[in-house]
């Protein structure tokens, strides 16, 4: 299987499956000198870990992340430090029920990938799902700790904006409310509704999609590449090769085909020597593939979790016709574990276009990331 690898000069290859011994990553391109030690990656870990509230799967795993490589003790700091080598990420699986999938072995669960892995590569891992599963994302939120420290000057937060056909009342807006509830939710009115209706959900045998909303603030401008290696393009790549991710919107997303060429234009005034003061931002922080230093903003829908107790019509690999309800631990809605994946894939895609702009402009790393803009009218 190939196509296991994402990023230019910051590169991440993912391995292992969901029932398999382990899962883990492999982290390329990390400039040295970083510190790096296992509680700066074990926190984000923790914050997509399941079976931490009744609103996801019950499967116990602790994400316990070993780093088997690239790092080094600095014994004048005091901290272990990236060396430039490849930075080995290992978690181990502990709780695997591969027996829950055994009635399901030649069955294609409608929804899941199960159908297209058999018709592309002639068998498919049907315990949990093997590399299609949402399991392999913890390897994902282990790569993009370790990006939050080439770019560790920006501020990467994101939210549960929608549930179902829910959404959420926008001026109710808290950051730190998403800490306090079990969705990573900015509206407290909202996850309190959010609560009683997941139960519903969940009680019913069945699951709900979501919509995901990631902000990037403190990018300067700059960052992204005209044409081929647009910065909003390759974010919206990284985000939809989540699992289950069927959609992505960068700024006002499909809502700008609504609007005038003036209400969509994002006025501009005089303003420091960071650039050009913006009336709004409209664009989602990105023009013509570029930073402009506003923050970026891009959403995600997720689809609702394929595997649900409802009985649903199907075939098996002999293309008889079967019903199939699908047992074992899954998520009511795969969207609420979805906001650390999301936040740490946009993680990765800034640091990597960091690095390539550094590589034509210049550039700090890992603190004060980019220099002085040129600007016409800085001082």
């Amino acid at each position: 299987m190939s196509h296991n690898v994402f990023g230019h000069l910051f590169r991440v290859t993912t391995f292992g499956e969901s029932h398999g011994p382990a899962i883990g990553c492999v982290v390329d391109g990390c400039p040295p000198g970083l510190t790096l030690s296992i509680e700066d990656i074990q926190v984000f870990l923790d914050r997509r870990r399941p079976g931490q509230s009744r609103f996801t799967t019950q499967r116990q795993e602790a994400d316990a992340v070993k780093i088997l490589s690239g790092v080094l003790r600095d014994e004048a700091r005091g901290v272990d430090v990236t060396t430039g080598t490849p930075i080995a990420l290992l978690i181990e699986n502990t709780d695997q029920r591969s027996n829950d999938y055994e009635a399901i072995k030649s069955v294609y669960r409608p929804g899941h990938a199960d159908f297209t892995y058999d018709a592309k590569y002639g068998l498919r891992d049907h315990r949990g799902g093997g590399r299609s599963s949402a399991r392999e994302t913890a390897a994902r939120v282990a790569a993009g700790a370790v990006a939050r420290k080439i770019v560790a000057d920006v501020v990467i937060r994101g939210a549960l904006v929608q549930m179902g056909p829910h959404r959420i009342d926008r001026s109710h807006w808290d950051w730190e409310e998403t800490q306090r509830n079990p969705f990573f939710c900015p509206d407290a009115k909202a996850a309190g509704f959010f609560e009683t209706y997941l139960d519903k959900v969940r009680k019913e045998g069945s699951s709900v999609g979501a919509v995901i909303e990631i902000v990037a603030e403190r990018v300067p401008a700059g960052w992204g590449a005209p044409l081929y290696g647009k910065l909003d393009a390759e974010i919206a790549a990284a985000l939809m090769s989540i699992n289950a991710v069927k959609g992505v919107e960068i700024g006002d997303g499909f809502a700008a085909a609504e609007l005038s060429g003036e209400a969509n234009a994002d006025d501009m005034r005089r303003g420091n020597e960071a650039g050009p003061l913006f009336l709004s931002n409209h664009a989602g922080g990105i023009l013509g593939g570029i930073s402009t230093g506003q923050p970026i903003i891009a959403r995600f829908a997720v689809k609702p979790t394929s595997s649900i107790l409802q009985p649903r019509q199907t075939v098996d690999r002999n293309g008889t016709e079967t019903e199939i309800a699908t047992k074992g631990r899954h998520d009511p809605c795969v969207g609420i574990r979805a906001v650390p994946v999301g936040e740490a894939m946009l993680a990765c895609v800034l640091a990597d276009h960091f690095l390539r702009h550094r590589g034509q402009v210049g550039g700090q790393v890992g603190g004060q990331v980019g220099e002085r803009p040129r600007w016409p009218f800085a001082t």
